[in-house]
This record gives structure tokens, C-alpha cells and sequence, in this order.
């Protein structure tokens, strides 16, 4: 298949034409021959696809069929919600929420859950991921004999117990043509799956909505244990996945461990790091057993300033959500010393320091939209209009280049568009320039992946 883009702004220069053959950029230039099929872009930016460095498919999918909390700010609320939303369902059928905060909504246990909701199996799922709180009809539900390390069923806590969960109850996977439809209209062309539980069913399930078309983005997935790549490459296997937790952080020779693991499988290690004592750990653990290309911190939610030179010398790759800055900057203003503030997802001061930097969504932990987390880096602004951390703030195009980045060197130079790069690409609505003064997801006019148009005919 032969296919022109015609009058696409590339680089900052207008009026060019980009041929593409067999999935691939085959030239960029002034007035190129013919092709079968030509598209005029109309003046538009032609920019490579974004990439989606740290996001978890599955449950993104999941939170469509939940009740959503996130935008719940008092206990009262919350009550509301979930009383209506269990009152409205057929008996015995679960409500699976999510978004829930303590510092927003209050606490939340099996007994606070009872009375909001005694007749119906229902389990809420704390904003970070980690934590299901769940009541006794939820409980029941779940026959003890094999519970596991987590599980406090006095509190109605399942803490990090995702896969058990998922097992126990059975349920149907969520249909992914939906969220595949809805990343391309951003312009996502590639995802990487940071979930820790990802294993050879999960696995087999996202490769399965790839082939078929349901999901069309390129993949790249982590695990917490071991992974193959399959022969057609519908997914490429990425790091490690160490997910750590401040309430029980892993002993330093077992972290070490867990890295030479991973070295022998020729992976990478990429770790979770919400906390300065998570990362002090993480440091400790890569300079003992040294750092390798690909290594990564998960988040780096919050990083001292002295931790920014080993960072560097190490050569560990950043991967941040700046859109947390927009979502969650008010609570975090509220919750934070003024003086630590400056250490929250850090951007332009990695940046300097040369440290590797990419950014990612977390979706479904925030909203999934690429645009959101370039509008966030550019001006830091919480969803209240305060600045929270400014200095940490990126020029615009340096901004959209944290998502350019490729699955297996997401901090590494931006892709460009080149002949015989992949033609994984996103036109726009109009020139980069005017698109990057109020970046939007509405800009994006089509989206090509291998050539082939996912969204935008």
C-alpha cells in the first residue's frame, strides 16, 4: 500500500508531503509523485504517535462498568453514591467502585461499608490502586481457606490483592475495542502495560484484542514474573515490574535479588516509587547491583533534590504522570509541606540534571489523555488554577517529546519523522506551534498506526 499525507507541516516546515509504503515513512519532501491514496492534511502538524509509557490496560477497561468516586469531595457523597448506585441493582449483583480517598471522603471499612450498603456485594477501590476496602455481603462472597496475606476480613481491607481477587470472583474480562477506539482518537499509537500482575492469561488477552484490531496500539508489557514475547509480536516483553510499599518495604538483599532475577532473564527492572524512603531503597539497591539500560523509576512522585546526581550517574530513565499535577496538586496542597512541594513530580529539573525522561497517564489511577499531562507539564496548574510547583514547569514541545519517546528507551530521544521510521503517526489539526498553546486531544484529526488509519478516515 502506497499513501501520501499532502501539505503537512513537519518539523516546523509547512507545504511538505510524507509517502508511506508498507507500514513504514518511505520519504518527506516538496511535491513527491503520486499514490494510489492521498490525504490532504490541510496545513496540519504531522508528529509521530504518542506513547503511553506506564498505564494498565486491563483495568483502564475495567472502569467503565465502575462508579466512579474520583470526583467526590465529602463523606456525605460518598454515602449518597454508593447507597443509589447499590439500591438500583438487581440482588446479589457486585458494584465495583473506584476513585475512592480518605483525605476526600473519609475512611472507608467493611463495617462504615455495611451500612451504606447491607444488601449488596460491594468493594471500592482506594485511588492509589492498592487498597479494596469491602463489605461483609463481599466477603462472604469470597470462602475463606486461601486468603491471602493481605486480606484483614475484620477491617474488610484486601491490600495489593488484585490477581487473587480477579480469581476468586471470575468475571468476564471488559471488552477493549472501546478503550482501543478511544486512545487512537487521542492519538496513542503505543502503550506500555505497567500492571505487577500481569501473567500469560493477561497477556494472552491483550495480544488477542491486538491481532484482532480491538486494540491497535503497539504493546510493550511489564511483569512481576517471568513473561514470553510471541512469535508475531503482538507484544514486546518490557522490564521487571517492582512494586514497592512504604508499610512493608522488601529487605535490601531481596531487592538485589529480585534484580539479578530479572538480569537473567535479560529484562530490565522498573520499580514503583511513590516515597522518598521508596526511592532511597531503589537508589541503594541499583548502586549495589549496578544499573543497566532500561532500568526505570516508576513515578518518582516525590524526589529530593539530592537524590537528582545518582539519579543521573546511574542512568535510571524517569517515567512521571504530569497530569497528577492538575488532578490531584489541590489535595496535594492541602496535604504537603510547602517546603517538600518542589519535590513532586519532578520535570524541568531532571530535565537539566540530564536525567532520562518520560512521562505516562497510570490511567485508570488518572485520566488517560496524553494532551492532559502535556497542559499540566507546560504551565503546572492544579484543577483549582494553582501552581504547584512552577519551576518544575517544561516548554511546551519539551513537554509533548516526554510522550515521543520508544517502548524500550522511553527517556531517550524523541522520535522523528524519517524515512524508514514506523509510520505510527498523528495529524493534527492544524500547526504545532497553535495546537502546543492549548494542547487538546480535540486537535488530533486522524491517527496512523503501520500506515493503516485508526481513527479518522
Amino acid at each position: 500500500m502506497s499513501l501520501i499525507l499532502r501539505n503537512v507541516e513537519v518539523e516546523g516546515r509547512a507545504g511538505l508531503d510524507v509517502r508511506i509504503e508498507a507500514g513504514r515513512i518511505a520519504a518527506v519532501g516538496e511535491c513527491l509523485p503520486r499514490a494510489r491514496d492521498e490525504i490532504d492534511g490541510r496545513g496540519g502538524a504531522l508528529i509521530p504517535g504518542l506513547w503511553d509509557h506506564h498505564i494498565h490496560i486491563l483495568a483502564l477497561a475495567a472502569r467503565d462498568a465502575s462508579l466512579d468516586l474520583s470526583d467526590v469531595d465529602d463523606p456525605g457523597e460518598l454515602a449518597r453514591r454508593i447507597a443509589g448506585a447499590t439500591a438500583a441493582r438487581p440482588t446479589g449483583r457486585w458494584l465495583r467502585a473506584i476513585g475512592w480517598h480518605e483525605a476526600q471522603m473519609g475512611d472507608l471499612d467493611r463495617a462504615t461499608l455495611d451500612r451504606l450498603a447491607p444488601d449488596q456485594p460491594v468493594r471500592v477501590q482506594h485511588q492509589t490502586g492498592a487498597l479494596w476496602a469491602l463489605n461483609s455481603r463481599a466477603l462472604d462472597a469470597l470462602p475463606a481457606g486461601d486468603d491471602p496475606a493481605g486480606l484483614d476480613r475484620a477491617a474488610g481491607h484486601l491490600w495489593r490483592g488484585d490477581a487473587w481477587l480477579r480469581a476468586k470472583l471470575g468475571s468476564d474480562p471488559p471488552p477493549l475495542a472501546p478503550l482501543g477506539a478511544r486512545l487512537a482518537a487521542m492519538g496513542v499509537t503505543g502503550l506500555t502495560d505497567a500492571s505487577v500482575t500481569t501473567d500469560a492469561t493477561a497477556a494472552a488477552r491483550l495480544a488477542g484484542a491486538h491481532r484482532v484490531g480491538d486494540l491497535p496500539q503497539r504493546l510493550c508489557l511489564m511483569s512481576g514474573g517471568p513473561l514470553a514475547a510471541k512469535d508475531d509480536g503482538a507484544y514486546a516483553v518490557g522490564p521487571v515490574k517492582v512494586l514497592l510499599d512504604d508499610a512493608d518495604l522488601i529487605d535490601l538483599d531481596d531487592f538485589i535479588q529480585r534484580m539479578a532475577t530479572a538480569r537473567a532473564s535479560g529484562r530490565a527492572v522498573a520499580v514503583h516509587c511513590v516515597t522518598a524512603a521508596e526511592l532511597a531503597l531503589t537508589l541503594a539497591a541499583f548502586a549495589t547491583a549496578g544499573a543497566r539500560p532500561g532500568d526505570r523509576i516508576e513515578h518518582g512522585s516525590v524526589i529530593p533534590a539530592d537524590a537528582i546526581p545518582t539519579l543521573r550517574d546511574l542512568g535510571l530513565t524517569v517515567v512521571s504522570q504530569p497530569a497528577f499535577v492538575r488532578e490531584r496538586g489541590d489535595r496535594y496542597l492541602r496535604e504537603t509541606d510547602p517546603a517538600d512541594r518542589g519535590d513532586l513530580y519532578r520535570l524541568a529539573s531532571l530535565r537539566a540534571a540530564g536525567v532520562p525522561l518520560a512521562a505516562s497517564s497510570d490511567a485508570p489511577y488518572a485520566a488517560p489523555d496524553p494532551w492532559a499531562g502535556i497542559a499540566a507539564a507546560r504551565d503546572r496548574r492544579t484543577a483549582g488554577g494553582r501552581a504547584l510547583g512552577p519551576a518544575e514547569a517544561l516548554p511546551a514541545r519539551a513537554a509533548l517529546e516526554l510522550y515521543l519517546g520508544s517502548a524500550s528507551c522511553p527517556g531517550g530521544k524523541a522520535r522523528r519523522l524519517s524515512a524508514g521510521a514506523m509510520a505510527d503517526l498523528v495529524l493534527l489539526d492544524g500547526p504545532l506551534r497553535r495546537v502546543l498553546s492549548a494542547p487538546s486531544a480535540e486537535a488530533v484529526r486522524m491517527t496512523l498506526i503501520g500506515g493503516r488509519a485508526v481513527h479518522g478516515a
